[in-house]
This record gives structure tokens, C-alpha cells and sequence, in this order.
């Protein structure tokens, strides 16, 4: 496996000029697509490279002509919120046998073609790499046969591949996600709340038919993220007595008060015998065995269907533009690669290794060795694998069960096991209910007492405390908001009162879920350990703010959530203007000092330009944009977007900008302007953020526990150690406590933001993608400015002033996109 490679390189406009490129789908199409076919165009252009389209796949390559056209820059405008694929895609026969490769690469000869980018899945990336293995002899065919001149095959004697994975399923193997899987699981959820919600009145249990004919991810993530009772997938068969297991499963969860039960079942579900399991069986038993009134939903197609989400954009973009780097590095000796993702990095593993694993776990499969074929799978299908079983092998504790009806609990809480607390501090953000809810389980399971605190500090000050039992939580993790409720308030003057209730309700351990006053809120507890016993109990915090802001984390319950809703709207709000011409909408996100949500909102929405705080801009670069923008106008491009972070300048406000391109565009295009405000906040958790928080409260409980077996004196905890007041972040791939002491060196209090972000590398690239002026070259300004006065000649331009670039400040501006790409 190879870090991506521009680790260490800056990349220059116009490096690789002269280059030939080409990109194409093939096999089944998946959301995301489309972006990462933007990304590899621009990026080519950016570099210099002659880049086509190769329409329809495969079979567009071997009937060349029409099927393979030179792409533009504005080729790929206004598509990276479509689903499927705009050049096609199609399963080709021909380019199985050589003859049919023959033509393929004649048609590729032709246009001057040696370097290929191929979006799809494991089959298709295996006929790209046998392809380059024969290109050499394919060559020598067609010169031999007077198809070809010996220019033309020396010019273009090597063939170098890059592949994109795309794939719904999340079935190949060397990469955590494909593009399109994200997408789906939207789909899947979309769906099942829709159901959950009219389930509700009639007490049914619905059996969900998921894809995944020979990958379980799918249902597995589905399982999690919908509070579902039972999964079948093919990885992790069934025994031979699941009838008996699955009604015994139901039973407890409506004995528990649960009014209505999901089954997720993949398409390619067996038991351990091998034998295919359908919904029909499922449900079969359910009706015979329970009575229960049992429904089937198959959601087929609709799953690779509508607009990609956030992760499928960025990540298609990310994919798209790290191939055409990995291509315009290859030599002769490089070996063909695929782009995959690891935790948070774009890296490049061996085309043909990723596709011998893929493989390999078919044959492990039908071998009946599947532990072997979960571990092939990967680190990320093992942890949501283990923690959907962690979570189903949860069950009620004894007290709900008496003659089949739920019995009162005992009201005096510490009766065993630990009491612990959980609280939210912090604006309000998706997935803080999953997360909630993943806790009490997991603590009642285990025998502990959870004490659930409403309203956050002040709460706990009012005393609005309440024991949180096994069916208060029942269908939290579709919820949006916070139930506990929260409060920004911080425990500042306030450390005594707080000891004080800590001590009263008799609490041993405190998990904290919130935002940058959560993780301020614990690092003032640690820091008073001394002062105060009551804080010498283990103190876990995790991250969940929209703002991704909080330190130790690169991503916090909340952010993936919040970037759909942005780029939800931003769709819309572009779409509303599809009968007007020429118009650009100028955007205000939230995230106060924090430009995560504008950069990565840019970057799935194709924006033309997004303003932060981290990032300074001046009425230059201003000026800059509105050229730019007019450029594209002038250029046949209808809408523009530009966001900007509630507080990147205190001078350049939203509405500053708004009237800037309001003024220098007259005649050209009109402004609009829009503040997004609490919208960001709501909606419905994301499978993401469903999903990350089921899995950080889980780790919490074990941490927590962990912490007190160590430090037990005279049967109370005296933790003392900076180690037992930590935050669980999620940092490159993997989950990792830190103590808030440490992170306290790495935080920046006046701005509320970490020192460093990694999402800052990804800066560079929005700006490529989206032709920023400070990519063009000298030329092509001059070509622009007098589009422009023609334009104005005509009339078309009643009022605009062509701003004069002075050349030393051109010459900094293309210095600043020699730049590293993504880690």
C-alpha cells in the first residue's frame, strides 16, 4: 500500500502537458460516479493532459468513433450531484476476446491515449489490467497488420491504469469504502425510518431485502443504524437453528415494549450449510411461529438511485483527482493501481492484489471458511461486524420479563454494578441520541446503573436527573437533536455545585457528548481533580458538534449529518434557478471560527469559491472570484456558487459579498444570497453519524470500565492520572483515547479550533476543481477579458469593469497551487 504520492510533491498547472487521458465507467453504476469523472477531467486539464470521455464503457472503447470524445472544462459542470453515470456505462461481450481489445486499442492509438482511469468494479478492473499486460503485443499486431505507423507505436508504446472502485456493495476488498456504498445505505435508511414511522401504529415486524449478493456490508451497517433485531448476510451464515433464535429475539424485544421489529435480510443471505435464505422464508417463520403481522419491502434499484450523499462527492473527488496524479507519475516499471481509502487517506494499493483478495474471499466463502472470509473483508467490516453483534447480543435484564409482561425496576439506582452518568454540553447535534443509546444498553447489559441528565450542567445543578432504563432509549438512534436535552452553559464558577451533585447522586463515572464546551467542560473537571474528589472519576468525552471543531478528532457526531443538509440545500437552491440564467447564490454556513463545514460543503456541492477564517482573503482574491465567476459566464456556465464560513472576516460579511457580486455583475449575472442558519442542525442522523455513534459509546462503556477496575480505592475511584480524563476521536481509521491534558497544547481557546486540521490539505483541491483564478494561466485571461468586451460590444454587458492583475500578484496567486493534495 502506497500513501498517496503527492505527499512530498508540488504539482504544477501545466506539468504533464500533451499527455493523452481517458476516463470511463463500467459494470453497475453507483452515486459518485460522477464526481470522480469531474475530478479526473479537471485535474487532467489542470495538468496540461488532452482528456476524452469514453462513453458507454468498455463497448464504447471497442466501437471507438463517436463513443470517445475529448472533454472540456465545462463538460463536467453542474453533474456532481447527479446519480448514476453521465458518460454510461454497459457490460461489453467484445472485450472479453482479443479481437474486440484489438479495436480497443486502435481506437486509443488513434486519439493519442496511453493513460486510463476505470470506475468500476472488480471485474472491470480486471479486464483494465489484462488489457495492459497485452498492450505491448496488441501494438505490435497493429503495426504489423499497417493499422498503425512505428511513430505512433513508440509514441504510445506503454499503456498506464488506474482504477476507481464503484460499487454499492462495498465488495472489494483493500479499500474501507467504494464509491457509491455511502450513498446507498442513505437510500436504506431513507427508507426504513419511512416505514418505522407507520410501523409504529400497527405493531408489525418488516423484513428488509437489502443488495449484497456476495458482500454483507450493507445489511450489516443497515443492521446497526436502524435498531434492527436480526441480519442475515453471507460473510457470517446463520445456523441451522436461527427460526428458533429469531423468534426467541422477538419475543424479548416486545415482551421489552417494543412495538414493531426489522429484519434485514442481504439478497445473497445463507446459513451455514450454504443454503440461500430469503424474505419469504423469514417471513414464513415469523407468521407460523410469533403470528405476528410481517411485511416484505425490497428496495432493489432504489438503492443505487438518487443524489449522491457528501461522503460520495468528496470521496469521488478525492479518488478522481489522486488517479490522474497516480498516472502522470507512473513509468514503465509502476505497476497498474487502484485508489482505495484508508481511515481518511486516499492511498494507492496494487490494481491486481486488491482484486486477488476480492477473490479470495469468494473462495473462503465457498469453502465454508468464514471467519477467514470477515477477516479478508478488512479492519472496517470486522469492527462494524463485531459491534452489530456486540449490540443484538444485548437483552433486556431479568426484571422486564414476568409472565411475558415488563416488570417495575428497582428505583434505587447502584444497587450493582457502577452508576454512571451521561450528559450533553453543547449545541444540540445528529447522532447524539444513537450515541446515548448505545451507552445505556451496553451499561444495563453489563449491570450497571446509567443516570441520564437532562439539560446538561444546568440540569444537573436543578437536579433534573433520572435513572435511564432499557426501553427509554427504544428507537433513539433515528432521532435528530439531543433527548437528554443540552445547554452550552460551562461549569466555570460553578466547579463546587457540580462536585457537590456528582457526589450526591453518587456517580462513578461521567461520559460527556458534546461539542467544544463538552471537551472544555471535562478538561476543568480533570484540572480540579485536586480541589475536588468528586472529579476523580473516569471522564470520557466525545466529540459530537456540526462544527467539527474539537481537537483529537478529525470527525465529530454531527459534521457528516449537518455537510448533507448543506449540500442538500445547496442542490435546491441551485435548482431553483434552472429557468433563470446566469445567477450565483452566495451561501453563509455555519462553524463559527471552523471552516470544515464550507470547505467540504464546496467540495460535494462544486462550488465556485468557499471563504474561511483559517484561510485569509483579501479584497484582491474578492475581486479575483468575481472575474472568475464572470469568466464562466461568459463561457456558457448558469450558476455559481460561493459559500462563506459565519465568521471568516469580520469585514467581508456575507452581505458584503452578496452586494459585490451583486454590483460587478450587472449585465451579467444576478446575486442572491441565503444565511442557512439552524437548518444545519437538523434533520435526521446520516448512516455516518447513526452509525459512529453507536460505535464510540461502546468503546466509551469498555473504557470506562477499564478505568475503574484500576483505580478502585476502598471501593470509590480515585482517578488522579491524566489518562483517566481522556476524548475519543477517530483518527486515521483508527479510535484513539487522548488525555484532555494533551490536547489542550493542541487547541486554540480564542478561536475554539484545533491548531491543525487535516481538512485544510483539502483546500487545494476544491480550488483546482473549481477553475479558481489563480489556476489559469495569463493566456487565458486575456482570451476572457476579451470574451467579455465582445460580449459588452453586443450589448449583452451593460455594466462591467474588466479588473486590471498586476503581474507580480498573479505570479504569487499561481504559487500558491503548487500544493500537496490530500493525506
Amino acid at each position: 500500500m502506497t500513501d498517496n504520492s503527492s505527499k512530498s510533491k508540488f504539482i504544477e498547472r501545466g506539468a504533464y502537458k500533451g499527455k493523452g487521458l481517458a476516463v470511463f465507467t463500467s459494470g453497475g453504476d453507483s452515486q459518485g460516479m460522477n464526481a470522480a469523472v469531474r475530478a479526473v477531467v479537471r485535474m487532467g486539464i489542470y495538468l496540461g493532459c488532452k482528456v476524452y470521455f469514453i462513453k458507454e464503457g468498455y463497448q464504447g472503447m471497442v466501437d471507438g468513433e463517436d463513443n470517445i470524445v475529448e472533454a472540456n472544462w465545462s463538460s463536467v459542470s453542474c453533474i456532481i450531484h447527479k446519480g448514476g453515470t453521465i458518460i454510461g456505462s454497459a457490460r461489453c461481450q467484445d472485450f472479453r476476446e482479443r479481437p474486440g481489445r484489438l479495436k480497443a486499442a486502435k481506437n486509443l492509438v488513434d486519439r493519442g491515449i496511453n493513460h486510463l482511469v476505470v470506475i468500476g468494479g472488480d471485474g472491470s478492473l480486471t479486464g483494465a489490467d489484462l488489457f495492459r499486460q497485452e498492450w505491448s503485443s496488441l501494438l505490435d499486431e497493429l503495426l504489423s497488420s499497417g493499422q498503425i505507423t512505428p511513430e505512433l507505436r513508440e509514441k504510445n508504446k506503454n499503456l498506464q491504469i488506474v482504477g476507481l472502485v464503484g460499487s454499492i456493495d462495498n465488495d472489494f476488498c483493500g479499500t474501507d469504502m467504494t464509491i457509491g456504498t455511502d450513498s446507498a445505505l442513505h437510500r436504506i435508511i431513507e427508507a426504513i425510518d419511512a416505514i418505522v414511522s407507520t410501523a409504529y401504529s400497527h405493531q408489525r415486524t418488516f423484513i428488509m431485502e437489502v443488495m449484497g449478493r456476495h458482500c454483507g456490508y450493507l445489511g450489516i451497517v443497515t443492521g446497526m443504524t436502524c435498531e434492527a433485531d436480526y441480519v442475515f448476510i453471507p460473510e457470517d451464515p446463520v445456523t441451522e437453528d436461527w427460526p428458533e433464535e429469531l423468534c426467541m429475539r422477538l419475543k424479548q424485544e416486545r415482551a421489552a415494549g417494543q412495538r414493531l421489529n426489522i429484519i434485514i435480510v442481504a439478497e445473497g443471505a445463507i446459513d451455514r450449510n450454504g443454503v440461500a435464505i430469503t424474505a419469504e422464508q423469514v417471513k414464513k417463520v415469523v407468521v407460523d411461529n410469533l403470528h405476528q403481522d410481517t411485511r416484505i419491502t425490497v428496495l432493489g434499484h432504489v438503492q443505487r438511485g438518487g443524489n449522491p450523499s457528501a461522503f460520495d462527492r468528496v470521496l469521488g473527488s478525492r479518488m478522481g483527482a489522486e488517479a490522474v496524479m497516480a498516472l502522470m507519475e507512473s513509468t514503465e516499471e509502476t505497476e497498474a493501481c487502484v485508489i482505495s481509502l484508508d481511515g481518511n487517506q486516499a492511498v494507492r494499493i496494487p490494481l491486481m492484489e486488491g482484486v486477488k483478495q476480492t477473490k479470495a474471499v469468494a473462495k473462503a466463502m465457498e469453502e465454508k471458511q468464514w471467519d477467514k472470509a470477515v477477516e479478508l473483508r478488512g479492519k472496517s467490516f470486522q469492527r462494524n461486524l463485531e459491534t452489530y453483534k456486540l449490540l443484538t447480543r444485548l437483552k433486556p435484564p431479568k426484571e422486564f420479563f414476568g409472565d411475558g409482561a415488563k416488570v417495575k425496576q428497582d428505583t434505587l439506582w447502584g444497587s450493582e454494578g457502577y452508576v454512571m452518568a451521561v450528559i450533553h454540553i453543547g449545541a444540540p447535534a445528529c447522532g447524539m441520541n444513537a450515541a446515548v443509546r448505545s451507552f445505556v444498553r451496553n451499561c444495563i447489559y453489563r449491570g450497571d446503573t446509567v443516570i441520564g441528565i437532562h439539560d446538561g450542567l444546568e440540569g444537573l445543578l436543578a437536579g433534573n436527573v433520572k435513572k435511564m432504563a432499557w426501553a427509554d432509549v427504544t428507537g433513539w438512534v433515528g432521532q435528530g437533536g439531543a433527548y437528554l436535552g443540552t445547554k452550552r452553559s460551562l461549569p466555570t464558577n460553578k466547579l463546587d455545585q457540580v462536585a457537590k451533585r456528582l457526589t450526591e447522586y453518587g456517580i462513578q463515572a461521567l461520559l460527556i457528548i458534546g461539542g467544544f464546551e463538552g471537551y472544555q467542560s471535562g478538561l476543568m473537571f480533570a484540572e480540579n481533580r485536586d480541589k475536588y474528589e468528586a472529579f476523580r472519576i473516569p471522564i470520557m468525552v466525545i466529540p459530537s458538534t456540526i462544527s467539527n471543531n474539537v481537537p483529537g478528532t478529525e470527525f465529530s457526531l454531527g459534521c457528516d449529518t449537518a455537510l448533507n443538509e448543506i449540500t442538500e440545500i445547496c442542490d435546491r437552491i441551485r435548482q431553483s434557478a434552472q429557468g433563470t440564467k446566469r445567477r450565483v447564490f452566495v451561501i453563509e454556513t455555519m462553524g463559527g471560527y471552523c471552516g470544515y463545514l464550507a470547505t467540504l460543503a464546496g467540495l460535494a456541492g462544486g462550488a465556485d469559491a468557499a471563504y474561511i477564517h483559517e484561510e485569509k482573503f483579501t479584497i484582491k482574491e474578492l475581486q479575483e472570484d468575481v472575474y472568475h465567476m464572470a469568466a464562466k459566464m461568459s463561457e456558457g456556465v448558469q450558476r455559481g456558487l460561493i459559500l462563506r464560513n459565519e465568521k471568516a472576516s469580520d469585514n467581508y460579511n456575507t452581505e458584503f459579498i452578496y452586494r459585490l457580486y451583486s454590483e460587478e455583475g450587472k449585465g451579467l449575472f444576478s446575486a442572491r444570497m441565503n444565511i442557512l442558519g439552524h437548518m444545519q442542525q437538523g434533520g435526521s442522523p446520516t448512516p455516518f453519524d447513526r452509525n459512529l455513534g453507536t460505535k464510540m459509546a461502546a468503546k466509551a462503556v469498555d473504557w470506562i470500565v477499564c478505568q475503574l477496575k484500576s483505580n478502585m480505592v476502598n471501593g470509590k475511584p480515585n482517578c488522579t492520572d491524566p489518562n483517566t480524563a481522556c476524548l475519543l476521536g477517530v483518527l486515521k481509521r483508527q479510535y484513539k483515547c487522548t488525555p484532555l491534558s494533551v490536547l489542550k497544547d493542541e487547541t486554540n481557546f480564542d478561536k475554539r479550533i484545533p491548531k491543525e486540521q487535516w481538512w485544510l490539505k483539502l483546500r487545494p483541491l476544491l480550488r483546482i476543481l473549481a477553475k479558481h483564478d489563480s489556476a489559469y494561466q495569463e493566456e487565458v485571461r486575456i482570451d476572457t477579458v476579451e470574451k467579455i468586451q465582445a460580449l459588452r460590444q453586443l450589448g449583452t454587458v451593460v455594466e462591467y469593469q474588466v479588473i486590471e492583475y498586476r503581474a507580480d500578484w498573479l505570479e504569487s496567486q499561481t504559487r500558491k497551487m503548487y500544493h500537496t493534495l490530500t493525506d
